[in-house]
């Protein structure tokens, strides 16, 4: 393709993929791997991206060429898993946890950044440079971990499209989760009629979440002081347990993965800087524009159940937090009056509970009301499904190169998850909060998975032998390890939460898993270990290290003209000091 060097195009000129040349993956040599990755560039109608003047800051028209990975990938945020989240943090804890919710989504944003610059200046996605960036045994280690984060959110997507369905029709739980696994593969033939069209009806779902979380939140509006009053960036005692909960069902683990891989879709000539560096740019404009709206989609949500069923008196209750859930189905044993002043009793309350309980409060709009969530809840979920299918593709693929029909992909994933959703549902009938219950250890289990991408995103964006003079600067690193620290935190407070009235044998199974666990986290992160230690051991040697010397090392690292080095050698490669562009 003439245009692929320079990246200029005309009107009317093809912009689309027909094959790789030099400039696309300059340091992939092996013919095998090449033809794999041509092979699915092809099949994901990838295009080759125009480049601005050098005078452009922004162009709006370049930007909506680039954006549509950004809103797939917002999907995760927004999946059935989070939106139980949000209403429970509302109910439970009134408008306390906005700023967690802002936080947690504002983290989730650079962790897609990381990603989507990891695949943009190597062209490899990030399951793929764990199969060459580390042993075999601690690949298929982290594949395993990232399968059975895709299966558990997998389960929360199908159990709450059931549950949305069951609202809408009054379907059997068990009816709706089987027809939900089927009907993925229906959402997943818009794939076949082309990328473009599949993001624009992925944008459509979002658009539609939002008209029904902002209808319910606008039909009972809380005021200014109330929500502004959610950024005190305060927690009270009865919300801390909440708090954590939020880390684990906002960012998703198998995301980081899929948005390393879907950014490939914009092909940038990678032996060009300027090129790459646009493509970075238009990148986080994509990924905050659509996690902005998923922001105010979780908020709203949130606000709308805060605003409803908050009562001190059931966030205070022992054995709680709980919720002011009005209605004669409400089973708690304390009385007491939502800011509407509906008679209620204090209780838990999850997807399975919300619609009939925003129905009661609403009163005269309480069926539009209930009918705006179950609808919102249901597009959540099969939207979501399609994430989760994408994301086992790429991780599938990418860490034991194994290639598999996307049919027969869906087929396995959904088999597997139907099993234990079906029994949920079943079990549900019988014991309505169960669940809420499953749900929450659900996104514990994505909590705890977590660093399983985090840290491998961090360790290869850091290293200059990867992403050459795009390696992060220092600046950001830091921040980005805090990030990993307060996460892998989280994740121990969460499990001693779990097991703290529990008997001795929690306590030692609890500690096996974290020695383990911990034990893997250093083997993921072995090489950034050393080069930390060795760069500590090179302060204590010289304490007067001048900023002259720093300046030469970017300098340098600045100067060589490497954008994506061969991305083999496995564990062990050497990595240089140095600060570089951002």
């Amino acid at each position: 393709m003439a245009s692929s060097s320079t990246g200029s195009f005309q009107n009317g000129e093809d912009r689309h993929f027909h094959g790789l040349d030099a400039a696309m993956l300059p340091n992939i040599t092996d013919p095998a791997e090449r033809a794999d990755i041509e092979e699915t560039l092809i099949e994901e109608d990838a295009e080759m991206m125009p480049k601005d003047p050098e005078s452009t800051i922004f162009s709006f028209r370049t930007f909506m060429v680039y954006a549509g990975p950004g809103w797939l990938m917002s999907l995760a945020y927004l999946d059935p898993g989070n939106l139980e989240s949000d209403l429970q943090s509302g109910a439970y804890t009134g408008y306390d946890l906005i700023w967690v919710l802002f936080l947690c989504t504002l983290a989730g944003l650079v962790l897609q950044v990381l990603a989507a610059r990891l695949g943009t200046v190597t062209g490899l996605n990030l399951a793929q440079q764990c199969r060459h960036g580390y042993s075999r045994s601690t690949s298929l280690t982290i594949w395993i971990m990232t399968e059975l984060a895709i299966i558990g959110s997998d389960m929360q997507e199908v159990v709450g499209s059931a549950i949305a369905l069951k609202t809408l029709f009054g379907w059997p739980l068990w009816v709706g989760t089987l027809f939900t696994g089927c009907d993925t593969f229906t959402f997943m033939a818009v794939h076949h009629f082309g990328k473009r069209l599949l993001e624009l009806f992925i944008f459509a779902l979002v658009m539609l979440m939002m008209v029904c979380f902002f209808s319910n939140f606008a039909f009972s509006p809380p005021t200014a002081e109330e929500l502004l009053s959610g950024f005190k960036f305060s927690c009270p005692p009865f919300a801390v347990v909440q708090l954590v909960g939020t880390v684990g069902a906002v960012i998703m683990p198998h995301n980081i993965y899929l948005h390393s891989a879907l950014v490939q879709s914009r092909m940038v000539n990678r032996q060009d800087p300027v090129h790459v560096r646009q493509a970075n740019k238009y990148n986080v404009a994509d990924a905050s524009t659509a996690l902005l709206i998923s922001f105010f989609i979780n908020a709203a949500l949130l606000a709308s159940f805060a605003n409803g069923f908050f009562a001190p008196i059931c966030a205070e209750d022992e054995g709680g937090p709980f919720a002011c859930v009005p209605g004669n189905e409400a089973t708690g044993s304390v009385a007491c009056k939502t800011h509407g002043g509906i008679s209620g009793t204090c209780s838990e309350i999850g997807l399975q509970a919300g619609g009939d309980a925003l129905g009661a409060m609403l009163k005269h709009r309480g069926q539009i009301g209930r009918t705006l969530f179950a609808l919102g809840v249901l597009a959540a979920g099969q939207a979501s499904t399609m994430t989760g299918t994408f994301a086992g593709q790429y991780v599938m693929e990418g860490f034991v190169n194994l290639k598999v029909p996307i049919w027969l992909r869906t087929l396995v994933t959904r088999s597997i998850a139907l099993g234990p959703a079906v029994i949920v549902a079943v079990l549900t009938s019988d014991h309505p909060d169960l669940n809420s219950t499953v749900s929450q250890w659900l996104n514990i289990l994505q909590s705890v998975q977590l660093p399983f991408a985090l840290l491998p995103v961090l360790h290869f964006t850091s290293d200059p032998n990867v992403m050459g003079r795009f390696v992060l600067s220092p600046v950001w690193q830091a921040v980005c390890w805090l990030l990993a620290l307060i996460v892998i935190g989280v994740n121990i407070y969460l499990i001693i939460d779990q097991v703290s009235d529990k008997g001795a044998g929690a306590w030692v199974a609890a500690a096996i898993f974290f020695i383990l666990y911990l034990a893997f986290i250093v083997v993921i992160i072995r090489e950034d270990l050393k080069r930390f230690s060795k760069l500590c051991a090179r302060r204590a040697r010289s304490p007067d290290l001048s900023v002259a010397e720093g300046q030469n090392d970017i300098s340098v690292a600045t100067q060589q003209e490497i954008t994506s080095p061969t991305p083999t050698g496995g564990e062990g490669n050497s990595s240089k000091d140095v600060a570089t562009e951002g």
